[in-house]
């Protein structure tokens, strides 16, 4: 794969909360596929990419998806949706559940088989080169220990989101969590009210009862929880916060202000819940970003962080921080064309989507200018 030097970068938005910014001038020295130094000097490598003063961020990684295999959604009758999320700096996607499949099967092993193929699927195909972590067990009657032993032994590691399937009630899946979790699996919870058909309403007690690892969508999907209800979950669990695009505006706006407030950020991650009744939407995780840095006053590299680093550490990952080591997934941005910031961060805190220059995925260019964004106002060169 050789190696690869960034230079002449403006900002970097490490994705880490804990230190979320690199003030430039800085280059990023990529040797396959992870990133081998940050500094402040120029950086010898095969071939050379000049930022123009632009920032680097972290690639997005979306918590919260439905695919099913391949680039396609049969939920919207949609051809490379995956592809399009490219276009929007999205570089991972993570299932809740391939819930969408025509026909999809309900008995213990039909949902085991699904999860174990989806997952096999995923793990050979990247689709426009998109990591997507396919294959997560939707909860039947029925399932044992001994499946969940079973499952994780073959790969999978994600249950999809506790609603979606026959197993509802909060004290049945609390059994299941605990077994998910003892082989090392990460739960998500649907949290609100019903958003398809065959769904159910999740309240923040039944949140508290199962102790997933990802409280989905508390802002809704699309119905959310009073907002006295979702702070109830904040302050009495220790799982990840997940608000989404296709959820309620208003419940996002008050959630994030909140974690803000109280210096509880470290836990908010963003998803877009998408395929959906809302549809597909490319840019849903930039425009939440923008949405919570504008509205709710977070500054733009730490509303970053929560389509990045926080999700990295929330679902173990080896990807989503700036940083020595980590894969190499990033966006190259920058002020939109015709914004009223001057720099991507200026842009992100007045609520424009910023311009996406290149995205790289393990170090490998998969697009240069997005088709989804406003341009930037500067482009890279390539040496």
């Amino acid at each position: 794969m050789g190696s690869l030097a960034i230079k002449n970068i403006g900002m970097v938005m490490t994705g880490d909360i804990q230190g979320p910014v690199i003030d430039g001038p800085v280059s990023i020295l990529i040797e396959n596929g992870k990133i081998k130094a940050i500094g402040k000097e120029g950086m010898d490598a095969e071939r050379s990419i000049d930022a123009k003063g632009m920032t680097v961020c972290p690639g997005f990684i979306d918590s919260h998806s439905h695919p099913v295999f391949g680039d396609f959604t049969p939920r919207q009758n949609q051809l490379n949706f995956i592809d399009s999320s490219l276009h929007g700096g999205v570089t991972s996607m993570i299932s809740a559940g391939e819930v969408h499949l025509p026909g999809r099967p309900t008995d213990p092993k039909g949902t085991k088989a699904l999860a174990l193929l989806a997952q096999r699927s995923f793990a050979k195909l990247r689709p426009a080169g998109v990591k997507v972590y396919g294959g997560a067990l939707i909860l039947e009657k029925g399932l044992v220990e001994a499946d969940f032993k079973e499952l994780a032994e073959d790969g999978v590691w994600l249950v999809g989101e506790i609603g979606l399937g026959s197993v509802k009630a909060a004290n049945e899946a609390k059994e299941m969590v605990k077994w998910a979790k003892k082989y090392g699996m990460k739960v998500l919870m649907h949290v609100g009210g019903t958003s398809v058909p065959g769904s159910s309403t999740v309240t923040c007690d039944d949140v508290l009862i199962a102790q997933p690892t990802v409280a989905c969508h508390l802002n809704g999907g699309p119905t959310s929880i009073p907002i006295p209800e979702a702070i109830r979950v904040i302050e009495k669990t220790d799982c990840a916060i997940e608000i989404v695009h296709c959820g309620n505006p208003l419940s996002a706006f008050e959630i994030g202000r909140f974690m803000k407030n109280n210096n509880l950020l470290g836990r908010l991650i963003i998803g877009n819940d998408a395929p959906s009744g809302t549809g597909v939407i490319p840019l849903g995780i930039w425009r939440m970003v923008n949405y919570i840095s504008a509205l709710c006053g977070i500054p733009a590299e730490a509303a970053v962080c929560l389509a990045t680093g926080n999700t990295k550490k929330a679902f173990g990952l080896s990807h989503g921080i700036v940083r020595v080591d980590d894969d190499a997934d990033l966006q190259i941005i920058d002020a939109p064309m015709g914004s009223a910031g001057n720099d991507a961060k200026a842009a992100i805190e007045c609520g424009d989507i910023p311009g996406i220059a290149m995205v790289l995925i393990d170090g490998v260019v998969k697009t240069q200018v997005s088709r989804n964004t406003p341009p930037p106002v500067r482009k890279t060169v390539a040496g």
